[in-house]
C-alpha cells in the first residue's frame, strides 16, 4: 500500500509518498519527500510571520504535491489513503494543508487519516530504521515542542515530559537574533559552536524539582526550561555595554557554552526518564535532533551505559511529510479515519 502525506504546521509545504513492504525490519520505504522551504521569506523579520506562512503555502502546495506524485510515479489509483497533519501548529498553515487533502480525498475517493505532529516526528525514527527495540524513551525536540514520550508499545505514546516555557529550537533562534546572527538560528549556532569554548561562559541548565501545576499528570522532573538560560544569555549580552558587538571568538565561545547548556538540559531528561523507564533504546526526533553535539553526545551516552540511541536522517529530522504518510500507516492501520468535517488543531495533545 502507498500513502500520500501532506505537511503544513508551520513554514514547510511538503508531501510526501511512502509505501509498505514486505521487510519486517524495514516495513517503510519512502518513494518521494518533497518539502518547499520558507526560510528566506521569514528570515528578514527574525522568525516565522503566520500570514505570510499561510500565504506561501497556497502558493506551494499544488506544485508540491504533484512533484511527490511524479518523483514516485504515483497515480491516485495507487494510493491507499492520503494523511495530512491536522495539527499542532499556526492554524492557517494547517488549514491550507488539511483543506488540500480533504479535497483530494473526496475527488479521488480515498480515505482521508489525520496525524499528530509530533507523532509524525516519533515515527520518522520507525522510517528510517525500522522497529525499535521497546520500550523506548523517545525525546522531540523542535522549534515549538520540548517533549518527552514513552513508547511500549507500536504507535502508543505516553507523555513524560515538556517545556515549561521555550522549547529547545525556539531558544536557538532568539539567542542568534540576540547576538545578530539571523534566522534559523540552530544552523548557525551548531556551525559556530564548533570552533568555541564551551565553558568560557557559565551559563545555567534549569532543573525541575516540582510537578507543573498545568500538567499534574506528569511527574515534572523531566521537564524541561530554556527561558532561564535565554535570558542568562541577554544578560552577559547586556553586561558589555549598550552597543557591544562580540568579536568572532566571543560570538563562538557564546554559541559553544549556550549549547552545551541546551544539550546537557536535553540528554540529562532523556537518560534519566529512560532509567526510570527501563527502557532498552532511545530516540531523539524533531528539527533540533540535526543539532551536531546533541548527536554526538547522545551516541556517546547511549555508549556508556550500553543503550541503543536512535536518530532520524538530516531529512528526516526537519518538518516534512514522510513521517507524517509513515504516521498515517500506522493509523490507517488502526482503523482511524476521518470525515469531511475534520479540522485543524492548532492546540491538538498527543496523548
Amino acid at each position: 500500500m502507498r500513502i500520500l502525506g501532506i505537511e503544513s504546521s508551520c513554514d514547510e509545504t511538503a508531501a510526501a509518498v511512502v509505501e509498505e513492504t514486505a521487510d519486517a525490519a524495514k516495513p517503510w520505504v519512502v518513494r518521494s519527500s518533497v518539502v518547499a522551504s520558507q526560510a528566506e521569506i521569514h528570515r528578514e523579520w527574525g522568525g516565522v510571520v503566520p500570514e505570510l506562512a499561510s500565504r506561501q503555502h497556497l502558493r506551494d502546495i499544488c506544485g508540491v504535491v504533484e512533484r511527490a506524485m511524479a518523483e514516485s510515479q504515483t497515480g491516485p489509483r495507487d494510493l491507499g489513503a492520503i494523511a495530512v497533519t491536522q495539527g499542532p501548529g499556526l492554524v492557517g498553515s494547517l488549514l491550507v494543508g488539511l483543506a488540500f487533502a480533504k479535497s483530494l480525498a473526496a475527488v479521488w475517493d480515498l480515505p482521508l487519516v489525520p496525524v499528530h505532529h509530533l507523532a509524525g516526528h516519533i515515527e520518522s525514527l520507525f522510517l528510517e530504521h525500522g522497529p525499535l527495540p521497546l520500550p523506548a524513551v523517545i525525546l522531540v525536540a523542535s522549534g515549538g515542542h520540548t517533549s518527552l514520550y514513552e513508547v511500549r508499545q507500536p504507535g502508543r505514546y505516553v507523555p513524560l515530559g515538556r517545556t515549561r516555557d521555550d522549547a529547545a529550537g525556539e531558544a536557538y533562534d532568539k539567542v542568534a537574533r540576540l547576538l545578530g546572527l539571523g534566522y534559523p538560528g540552530g544552523p548557525v549556532i551548531d556551525r559556530l559552536a564548533r570552533g568555541g569554548d564551551d565553558r568560557a561562559v557559565a551559563f545555567p541548565i534549569a532543573r525541575m524539582t516540582h510537578p507543573d501545576r498545568n500538567a499534574p499528570l506528569l511527574k515534572g522532573q523531566w521537564d524541561f526550561s530554556f527561558s532561564g538560560l535565554k535570558t542568562a544569555v541577554l544578560r552577559y549580552v547586556k553586561a558589555r555595554g549598550a552597543g557591544w558587538t562580540p568579536s568572532a571568538t566571543e560570538a563562538a565561545d557564546i554559541c559553544a557554552s549556550f549549547q552545551r547548556s541546551v544539550v546537557e538540559a536535553l540528554l540529562d531528561r532523556t537518560f534519566a526518564a529512560a532509567r526510570w523507564c527501563g527502557a532498552r533504546s532511545v530516540g531523539i526526533a524533531g528539527g533540533v535532533s540535526a543539532n551536531s553535539r546533541l548527536r554526538a553526545d547522545a551516541m556517546a551516552g547511549g555508549e556508556r551505559i550500553g543503550l541503543q540511541v536512535f536518530v532520524p536522517s538530516l531529512a528526516l529530522s526537519t518538518d516534512n511529510a514522510a513521517m507524517i504518510a509513515a504516521a498515517g500507516l500506522r493509523r490507517f492501520h488502526a482503523g482511524v479515519r476521518a470525515g469531511d468535517d475534520l479540522n485543524a488543531d492548532p492546540s491538538l495533545r498527543l496523548v
